[in-house]
């Protein structure tokens, strides 16, 4: 079994709770979904097998540097018949942290017990085009008993109903909320007040909210 692998680096977290956290990234090819707001580039990669991929990782890097291992993409959800089979060996020595669009509750629940956290980014109609809330519940449920949070990138189209729908998701399931501006290449998309109000709003109605900027645009890196 092979699966196609963008690319493979060391980096800073700059996302999140973890923000500021050394991480591995291994960023997958694909996506499900084709978000207008993506800046990330992962069709073109390498092919590798799970163990092809965990001799170049364990050859390359020393594993007790990082904080964890970030699966990315991409969804890197779309790999987990590949992913069932490298987890096993590269677990041991590192946690694995999840980065997915929170769609595919199938594919995550074939590998649930290789993940340590799971950020789960819920995505926005009025950010999208694409009304994925549905998915987002039964992914959410299936991520009962890992550590989860969600991210939800917004923009000057955020609505009052895309808030009250986000709050009573994270309720249900008990999650912390991570609001992400959405950015313009380095640039916040807007102002510093419209960020407080949007913040203000969903601090109202769920009090696990906290609003973290895109930290490695800041800093320049990957």
């Amino acid at each position: 079994m092979k699966t196609k692998i963008n690319e493979i680096f060391s980096s800073i977290q700059g996302e999140g709770p973890v923000v500021g956290y050394k991480q591995l990234f291994i960023r997958f090819c694909g996506c499900n979904l084709n978000c207008s707001y993506c800046d990330t580039e992962f069709q073109t990669g390498i092919e590798y097998t799970p163990q092809q991929l965990y001799k170049k990782i364990t050859d390359e890097y020393n594993l007790s540097t990082f904080h964890s291992i970030s699966l990315t993409g991409g969804e890197p959800l779309l790999n987990s018949d590949f992913l069932k089979e490298f987890l096993p060996l590269i677990k041991p020595f590192v946690k694995i942290y999840l980065e997915t669009n929170a769609t595919l509750h199938k594919n995550l629940e074939q590998i649930k017990d290789c993940i340590d956290i799971i950020s789960a980014d819920i995505k926005l109609k009025s950010s999208t085009g694409k009304d994925t809330m549905a998915l987002h519940k039964r992914f959410l449920e299936s991520c009962k008993g890992t550590e989860t949070f969600a991210k939800i990138v917004f923009d000057q189209n955020i609505t009052d109903e895309e808030i009250n729908n986000c709050c009573n998701i994270a309720k249900t399931y008990n999650i912390s909320l991570i609001l992400q501006p959405k950015m313009i290449g380095d640039k916040m998309s807007a102002d510093s007040e419209f960020y407080n109000e949007i913040l203000d709003k969903f601090i109202q109605k769920y009090k696990d909210v906290r609003l973290i900027p895109q930290v490695h645009k800041f800093l320049n890196i990957r």
